[in-house]
């Protein structure tokens, strides 16, 4: 038997950059929830936002491998989900913002959503059991119901209700569990005994774990399993290993400097920004320059008619 060392870091070859269509999906993610923050602290926002900075990769990575006819269903952080789903940030923004041309008439403002077949909600733990309905109606089709949720809504009794009835009736139900390790300010160690895959074992559905940020890796981990799920309606639960970089919601983290210094190392972005600067300085720029030009072009809209007096 031949052992080879490992390779050093220094003589490794660099990662290749994400595709064009990739990192620019990222970077609008990006810029889209700096600007809802900065427009919070500039008093243009009401109510309350989630933003997804450091978790976008995950719906990019999922973006491809889910079908037009499929069904995704969001939580509280969803914007991105939104983003990777339809490239309509004008009517996203205009819903958060209550502005003319609101996805929802700005009812539903930053939590709650519909849009073709996408919904999200602030209610936690709701979305799984109208996943495992929509899942229901689509047994045999080829399509599937995608439900986001975070580790913080394992503490949910509709969350086992849910996954005790999508087993039971066999129905095509990707659970994706965004698990960044804190739910609002409770460390999740401090919140939920065993783990994510454990509690679906329990109900004999089918748990993948992925700790990669890299949306290709992703994508060839998971569409062979997410086959699985279309042609033998068989539930399975992919845990993400991830990290929140911003705040709960708009400005309340209460983690630890070296706490946020963690997450921040995990960041996409950051990485990006070093490994490939040419590369990502030129659509960086855009992205940003292009939310900049969004948020001004709806922020001048009339309020929707749900918004005036």
């Amino acid at each position: 038997m031949v052992v080879t060392a490992p390779i050093p870091p220094c003589l490794r070859q660099p990662p290749s950059p994400p595709p064009r269509e990739d990192l620019e999906l990222l970077l609008l993610i990006r810029h889209f929830e700096l600007t809802l923050l900065r427009l919070f602290e500039a008093g243009e926002l009401s109510g309350t936002t989630h933003t997804c900075l450091g978790q976008e990769y995950i719906p990019v990575a999922l973006s491809p491998l889910l079908h037009d006819d499929d069904f995704v269903l969001s939580n509280h952080r969803g914007h991105g989900h939104f983003l990777a789903r339809y490239a309509e940030p004008h009517g996203l923004l205009a819903e958060i913002m209550g502005r003319e041309g609101a996805l929802c008439a700005g009812v539903g403002g930053s939590q709650h959503v519909y849009h073709r077949r996408f919904l999200s909600t602030g209610v936690q733990g709701e979305s799984l059991p109208v996943a495992v309905g929509v899942a229901l109606k689509l047994r045999e089709t080829g399509a599937l119901a995608c439900a986001y949720v975070g580790d913080g809504t394992w503490g949910e009794g509709a969350v086992y209700e849910a996954l005790n009835m999508a087993r039971l009736w066999r129905v095509p139900l990707l659970v994706v569990v965004e698990n960044n390790g804190i739910a609002q300010s409770t460390p999740t160690s401090a919140q939920m005994a065993g783990s994510v895959a454990a509690r679906a074992a329990a109900f004999d559905v089918g748990h993948h774990r992925v700790t990669s940020t890299e949306v290709g890796e992703i994508r060839a981990e998971l569409a062979p399993l997410l086959g699985a799920v279309r042609g033998e309606s068989r539930p399975l639960v992919v845990e993400f290993v991830t990290h929140r970089i911003g705040p709960h919601s708009k400005g309340d983290d209460t983690r630890t400097p070296e706490e946020i210094a963690l997450a921040a190392g995990h960041d996409w972005y950051a990485r990006y920004a070093r490994d490939f600067p040419e590369h990502f300085a030129a659509l960086d720029l855009a992205a940003r320059e292009r939310v900049e030009r969004i948020a001004a072009e709806v922020a001048a809209r009339p309020p929707s008619v749900w918004e005036r007096p």
